[in-house]
């Protein structure tokens, strides 16, 4: 009878990496130090672990051009997120328009880096396992960005 061999545990040699990219547009992201020490809390608060995330700032028409490629919709949005994560590790490619984070942060009467860091948590949030399509959701998800955005002292 043969035994059944479980697969190594290779969590000594995962790699924790948080990355920003500038896709097709200039921006100065400031404080990234300070961001991803921020965002590794967030995923520990969750009992989550790290794994690797890419933040990828880029344009409106290049996130709509991801939009309609990879999930057929066409419209813009503010972030689109590809979850990679195999439980409880954390990781994906996180697309954010800093086009409508701008025209967000006017709308809502915030700076442009408040509302930054509202998306960055919000794709991060996601990739723990939190939806936003029904209300109740969209609510609980909300709470929890309000919660961390307050560690940020926001």
């Amino acid at each position: 009878m043969a035994s059944k061999k479980s697969s190594p545990d290779l969590s000594p040699f995962l790699i924790e990496t948080i990355e920003f990219n500038l896709v097709d547009i200039t921006y100065t992201l400031r404080n990234k130090t300070s961001i991803r020490a921020w965002l590794k809390q967030s995923i520990r608060k969750e009992e989550k672990k790290l794994g690797s995330l890419s933040f990828n700032l880029c344009s409106d028409e290049y996130l709509l051009q991801v939009n309609r490629q990879h999930l057929n919709h066409d419209y813009y949005t503010d972030i689109i997120t590809f979850d990679f994560s195999e439980h409880p590790t954390v990781s994906g490619d996180i697309y954010i328009s800093i086009d409508r984070v701008k025209d967000n942060a006017k709308t809502e009467g915030k700076k442009i880096t408040n509302e930054l860091n509202r998306v960055l948590i919000h794709g991060v949030l996601h990739l723990c396992g939190y939806k936003d399509k029904k209300p109740a959701e969209a609510r609980l998800m909300r709470e929890k960005e309000d919660y961390y955005l307050s560690l940020l002292g926001e």
